[in-house]
């Protein structure tokens, strides 16, 4: 599973990890059995990286080219970001090779 967030929004560290959250639990829900089975056997692997608006676009995009699951998640606004605010995107799980050919080449999120 990767988790891509935005880095344009400077976002708490606390705020960031409640989104993180939030994008690991929808990618999870809305999988398959058999993808959540295998995950979960595999150590349930996760990766964080960052992005900006538009590369985040860009990556929705190829993975619903692709079929893979793709989980954008939008705040409720009550905090530290307007309401409807993309904030990450959830991705997988699935294959480490699959996610990577989208998601290679953004750096980690520190």
């Amino acid at each position: 599973m990767a988790i891509v967030v935005r880095n344009d929004l400077k976002m708490s560290c606390g705020k960031i990890a409640a989104q993180v959250a939030h994008s690991a639990v929808e990618c999870y829900k809305s999988s398959s059995v058999y993808k959540r089975r295998a995950w979960t056997s595999e150590g349930q692997k996760k990766i964080v990286l960052t992005a900006n608006l538009d590369e985040i676009k860009s990556i929705i995009k190829k993975c619903k080219k692709l079929g893979m699951n793709v989980a954008p998640i939008h705040d409720a606004g009550m905090t530290e970001v307007p309401v409807g605010t993309l904030t990450c995107i959830g991705i997988g799980p699935d294959k480490d090779e699959k996610i990577n050919k989208i998601t290679g080449s953004l750096p980690l999120l520190k």
